[in-house]
């Protein structure tokens, strides 16, 4: 049931609607108090849309559904915990951890960017919670600032809104030829129709971590089609804020998705510079696998053979991966 009072709502005679705190494409966030419990919460409502059809407003709260089951079956500190879900009318409401704090978007938007060592911080966290979403064969897809929560007081970054997740056997909900996510921080291999997979969501951290560090995507356009052609096609110049996390940076914003940098790969040079101040260098060997979508680029053309050693010599170092 849904009791309307004096500026709040009660829903399933449980939940106390009290302020609006978020909204998005997917929904918006109340904060509200748990009336059983006597404790606070994050209710997430989806909105009505009159327009819809009545298959359309089904798959929108099948989409609902996914996301709390998605997050539900997966336990990380940095990952938004799911308490209960509940319905009304056909329409669902996820009650949530209540995070204290704003967004990164919103801590980017005030105090500008993020310092070297504070957006390393954000990524180990960040990437120790996809590790465990991927292992699970959730992909989040839509990886951004205004989808990590920060903390207040403790700094703790969270990982939230997994409205557009896509889960290991679960029917894809959008339409063929559809399109979700957003532009800024979406791989190109989705760009291209070529697939998704966990390295999509590496690639979103990447740009994240770009964003976070210069306060602008790298891939910010005036239009639509500019974002796709500079995400599928224009050369990538990380912020030069980026600094010693250059060689992150890099090597998860790398178009093939076989020579991305993977998640422990790049959560161990993440930590590597927390601890060392030093720039991480990336690991060995390089991994390259043909990827459909891929151009090569001249570092992947094949160069003539020098002389060979002489005799004794010691062997030439691995070329580093840029």
């Amino acid at each position: 049931m849904v009791t309307e009072g004096d500026d709040f709502r009660v829903i399933a005679g449980r939940y106390r609607l009290e302020a609006r705190i978020g909204r998005g494409g997917m929904g918006i966030v109340w904060r509200a108090t748990d009336q059983l419990l006597a404790r606070q919460v994050a209710v997430k409502e989806l909105p009505f849309d009159e327009t819809l059809s009545a298959e359309e407003a089904r798959q929108q709260r099948d989409r609902t559904l996914r996301e709390a089951r998605a997050v539900a079956q997966l336990r990380h500190p940095h990952v938004i915990v799911v308490h209960d879900i509940v319905e009304q009318d056909e329409r669902p409401y996820i009650v949530m951890e209540l995070i204290d704090g704003g967004s990164l978007a919103d801590r980017i938007a005030t105090a500008g960017p993020v310092t070297a060592d504070e957006a390393a911080r954000i990524g180990v966290a960040l990437l120790s919670a996809l590790a465990t979403a991927h292992a699970a064969g959730v992909l989040h897809r839509d990886i951004k600032p205004a989808n990590v929560l920060l903390e207040a007081g403790t700094g703790r970054a969270v990982l939230t809104d997994f409205g557009i997740a896509q889960v290991a056997g679960a029917t894809t909900l959008t339409e063929t030829g559809s399109f979700v996510g957003s532009p800024e921080y979406t791989a190109p291999e989705r760009m291209s129709g070529s697939g998704t997979g966990p390295q999509s969501d590496l690639w979103s951290l990447g740009a994240l971590l770009c964003t976070a560090l210069s306060g602008e995507s790298p891939f910010r356009r005036d239009s639509l089609g500019g974002i796709l052609h500079a995400v599928v096609m224009d050369e990538i110049r990380p912020p030069v804020q980026a600094g010693p996390l250059l060689p992150v940076v890099r090597g998860l914003l790398e178009r093939d998705p076989q020579r991305r940098l993977t998640a422990a790969e790049a959560e161990g040079m993440l930590r590597g510079y927390l601890e060392s101040g030093r720039t991480p260098q990336q690991p060995q060997p390089v991994r390259h696998i043909p990827f459909a979508s891929y151009s090569p680029t001249q570092r992947d053309v094949p160069q003539p053979a020098g002389p060979p050693p002489a005799p004794g010599s010691p062997e030439p170092a691995p070329p580093l991966r840029s």
